[in-house]
């Protein structure tokens, strides 16, 4: 027999059986002045909010040139040789022609930011919401803050072309290891990593070809995914040719694609 329940309708939603009918619509509680705010706290509304925040970052940074993301502690001051080296990186590559994203905190994110607005480059913040808060630091000019360490994750992988971790803690290696990730599994392309700062970043290499590589649990290529290097001129060369390299492959292929192409109009 069909079902003779009342049916009920809440939006696209039909209800039947036992279920209670609700006293308000919708609308009318859209237009109640006098509710609580327990929804800013459910899942659907952080949905729409993440949301907000993806179409915000797309909308600001679509029109960003080709761009490199700069990692670091946010615990280095002006003085420190970290500090002094991620200025001169900033600026290096500003005048290379790319934008330097960060994080926008203080630290190692200032002072690449720093230096490339020294330079007269585009100098951008990604920041995060954090219970101890940092804020933008001042050598941002173009600053988006997000509440969502995803949301913000993806603007930084979608909107730059290359990475480098300078000297860093736990969010920095979080940031490296993602790249790696990544780029490994063929998820991003012409995608150049570098770890500036032999002394800081040998132990992790060491380990990375000593355990990971010599047990099996990565492939001997795997450890050309990136470089490390203590100087700057050869960490922007290095991205500078990644990319060169990346760009002619795409016109041979384009030129190819049209080769065959005109063949079978022919």
């Amino acid at each position: 027999m069909a079902p003779t329940d009342p049916v009920h309708l809440r939006g696209p939603v039909l209800v039947r059986r036992d279920q209670k009918q609700s006293r308000t619509t919708t609308d009318s509680r859209l237009l109640d002045k006098n509710q609580d705010t327990d929804w800013l706290h459910t899942d659907p509304w952080r949905v729409l909010r993440i949301q907000s925040e993806f179409v915000n970052g797309f909308g600001a940074l679509a029109e960003l040139p080709d761009a490199v993301s700069v990692f670091g502690s946010a615990r280095t001051r002006p003085g420190d040789p970290a500090y002094e080296q991620a200025v001169e990186l900033g600026r290096a590559l500003a005048e290379a022609g790319y934008a330097v994203v960060t994080g926008g905190g203080p630290g190692q994110m200032e002072a690449a930011n720093k230096g490339a607005w020294e330079a007269e480059g585009r100098s951008v913040g990604l920041g995060i919401e954090l219970p101890m808060e940092q804020g933008m630091n001042r050598w941002v000019d173009l600053g988006l803050h997000f509440r969502y360490f995803f949301v913000r994750k993806t603007m930084f992988v979608k909107y730059t072309q290359a990475f480098v971790c300078t000297p860093g803690g736990f969010g920095t290696l979080d940031e490296f290891f993602e790249a790696i990730t990544l780029v490994q599994t063929d998820k991003i392309t012409r995608f150049p990593i570098v770890l500036l700062g032999v002394a800081f970043w040998t132990p992790l290499v060491d380990w990375i070809r000593d355990t990971l590589a010599a047990e099996g649990m990565i492939s001997d290529a795997d450890l050309d995914l990136f470089l490390v290097t203590d100087s700057v001129a050869e960490a922007v060369a290095y991205i500078r040719d990644a990319h060169q390299r990346a760009a002619f492959t795409a016109e041979q292929r384009e030129d190819l694609y049209g080769e065959e192409h005109r063949g079978i109009e022919r």
